[in-house]
């Protein structure tokens, strides 16, 4: 059983893992380095928890430690109750959901490893916006794609935004980074899996046309919002891919291009 600790003071070093969350520059060079991320809301916590991830401590407003009294009673990480107050002082903003809890990283399989069983799977190039990679998660969960992989310079599915826009998606999903771009393409090619960019140039065929769902491997490839692929990812890629637009509407958000294009990759595979 854990133990429930009231904490009064926002410097009590206890409460380290939770200090400067808005501090984005800081977060993101910390959280890695230290082996941690925050998982935030009751949903998210108990996501991360059913996952398998350790938790190193939670902090929790009054009203939350009866809410999270099954979980509290079943993990030996110590709680911290304070007040909303004092979560505000700590973590820099009003911590809505009252929850948050501190998570042990696992380390990241390789992309071969990931690679062995899957037959769908994404390839993010230099998306840094961390909602748009927690809403790519959840698409990529939610419409059966195996496994996602990151370019060097992605941002981390991790952070604490990409975590509660996918709803805890991304602990469903497995994931790995590649070493090199665009070389280490050459790792998704080798075993089989054919290259799609996804990109609203004129010269790319149509989804329907291209009918990825009846490939056997598929790799689809995203670039950033605004920026797209670049040229280096396009040449690598075997077919460039498009959606169809109407209205005059000449692109999609990433996330929103990218559900779609998942239910095209995906359509008609068997779900477990």
């Amino acid at each position: 059983m854990a133990d429930l600790i009231t904490v009064e003071e926002p410097d009590d070093p206890r409460l380290r893992d939770y200090t400067g969350l808005t501090d984005v520059e800081l977060r993101r060079k910390r959280e890695p380095a230290e082996g941690l991320f925050i998982a935030e809301g009751e949903k998210v916590i108990r996501r991360a928890k059913d996952a398998g991830y350790e938790m190193r401590s939670m902090l929790l407003s009054a009203k939350w430690v009866d809410v999270m009294r099954d979980v509290i009673d079943e993990l030996p990480a110590p709680v911290y109750a304070v007040s909303p107050e004092l979560a505000e002082q700590v973590t820099g903003y009003h911590v809505h959901r009252g929850a948050l809890a501190s998570m042990q990283r696992k380390p990241l399989p390789t992309p071969d490893e990931l690679l062995q069983t899957a037959r769908r799977v994404v390839v993010m190039e230099s998306v840094n916006d961390h909602t748009n990679i927690g809403a790519i998660f959840r698409s990529a969960a939610a419409l059966g794609m195996d496994a996602v992989l990151l370019s060097p310079d992605c941002a981390d599915p991790l952070y604490r935004r990409s975590v509660k826009v996918s709803m805890g998606a991304v602990f469903s999903v497995p994931y790995a980074r590649l070493d090199t771009w665009p070389k280490g393409l050459e790792t998704v090619r080798e075993p089989g899996f054919a290259l799609l960019a996804l990109t609203p140039d004129e010269k790319a065929k149509s989804l329907d046309e291209v009918a990825p769902h009846r490939m056997d491997r598929v790799a689809l490839m995203l670039g950033a919002e605004g920026d797209g692929l670049s040229t280096q990812a396009l040449v690598a890629a075997d077919e460039w891919v498009r959606i169809p637009m109407a209205h005059g509407v000449d692109s999609l958000n990433v996330g929103a291009a990218a559900a779609v294009a998942f239910y095209a990759v995906a359509t008609g595979r068997p779900q477990s």
